[in-house]
């Protein structure tokens, strides 16, 4: 499956999935297979070695190795758009810009989860328009770690009539506590850090969930609230509460 020809250059996000090469989507490897280049997000703490991202390209379809470059994805800043972040999605903008230059035709940003969902996509992809003329943007779907959690832990994210709430844990605890008084599904993503805090917040409102940790890789945990130790988990972990659900169609 190769993809259509078209005059304009197109850069396109493509979601790679939480982490297990097995659920990337079928769309997501012909897109990469047929990418003139696939960008591949490094950080801080993957240094010289592949980010997850990288892993998951190269485990679906390896054939693209030659294809691969890193670019920088900063996670020194925790909030707000200073001078470390802005200069990682200069430097990433100005990759595809000049790959573009040097006649790629199609650029590929392989991105963990969905390029809709969290991801620097959005960013890299307005500095991209801005410098060339035309181009065209798309992106291709991926499966969240939260669909991966729901699924692991055997937890509906949502039945009948019943709401959900994503919400990072970096917007502030007191988002998390308002997500909780209003819906009654709620995953909150990066975790690690304040988790302890985190933890009280959801106990004050005796609601109850898992944990979840390298979800479909070596090293999964999924952990009961109840009995999670906070000090130990990464900054990458998700928390899925769930409501109470004591019958079948009970919420409908």
């Amino acid at each position: 499956m190769t993809a259509p020809a078209c005059a304009d250059p197109a850069l396109i996000g493509v979601g790679v999935g939480p982490g297990d090469p097995s659920l990337i989507t079928i769309k997501a490897v012909a897109t990469l297979r047929a990418a003139s280049v696939v960008l591949v997000p490094s950080t801080e703490t993957s240094g010289d070695d592949a980010g997850r991202a990288e892993q998951i390209v190269l485990a679906a379809c390896p054939e693209v190795s030659d294809r691969l470059r890193r670019v920088p994805f900063s996670m020194a800043e925790r909030t707000g758009v200073g001078p470390v972040r802005q200069r990682a999605w200069e430097a990433s903008a100005r990759a595809a810009e000049d790959a573009f230059a040097a006649g790629a035709h199609t650029i590929a940003f392989a991105t963990v989860g969905d390029p809709s969902v969290y991801s620097t996509f959005s960013y890299l992809a307005a500095h991209v328009r801005a410098a060339v003329p035309g181009v065209r943007v798309e992106v291709v779907p991926g499966i969240t770690a939260m669909q991966a959690l729901a699924a692991a832990s055997l937890t509906p994210l949502v039945e009948g009539r019943e709401s959900l709430t994503l919400v990072p844990a970096t917007a502030g605890l007191d988002a998390v506590d308002a997500a909780l008084a209003h819906s009654d599904t709620v995953v909150a993503y990066k975790g690690g850090r304040e988790l302890a805090a985190l933890l009280e917040v959801i106990a004050r409102r005796g609601r109850h969930g898992v944990l979840g940790v390298n979800i479909g890789l070596v090293g999964e945990s999924i952990t009961p609230l109840s009995e999670v130790d906070a000090a130990t988990a990464p900054y990458f972990s998700t928390v899925l509460v769930a409501p109470v659900r004591d019958a079948a169609g009970g919420r409908l």
